[in-house]
């Protein structure tokens, strides 16, 4: 893992420049709020990078199911299972690792 105290980051821990992103830098983001990323995880990040490259925002947190179902299926986009991969958050924490802006609903 890399020293993530170099990013330059908000208040949340959300990076400032999206330009900074990487896998690696995921990782540590998320290992630092005691979070280990795994495919499941992936699945969801990578869904939000391509939503938000999409639409130019993210959804909101009803939408956010929702638009996961309409992707990725059902089963992926209840809040049971997303809430099993980002306990303290699915959209919130989805957003952080993918080096996306904190959704407004979330300050």
């Amino acid at each position: 893992m890399m020293d993530i105290d170099r990013l330059d980051v908000d208040e949340y821990g959300f990076l400032k420049d999206s330009s900074q992103w990487s896998r690696t830098i995921a990782q540590s983001l998320a290992q630092r709020d005691g979070l280990t990323l795994t495919p499941e995880h992936w699945e969801i990040i990578m869904f939000m990078q391509v939503y938000y490259k999409q639409y130019k925002h993210q959804p909101n947190a009803r939408l956010f199911g929702q638009a996961i179902k309409k992707t990725l299926g059902a089963d992926k986009g209840a809040s049971i299972y997303l809430y099993k991969l980002f306990p303290d958050g699915p959209l919130k924490y989805a957003n952080k690792y993918a080096g996306l802006p904190i959704p407004p609903s979330c300050i």
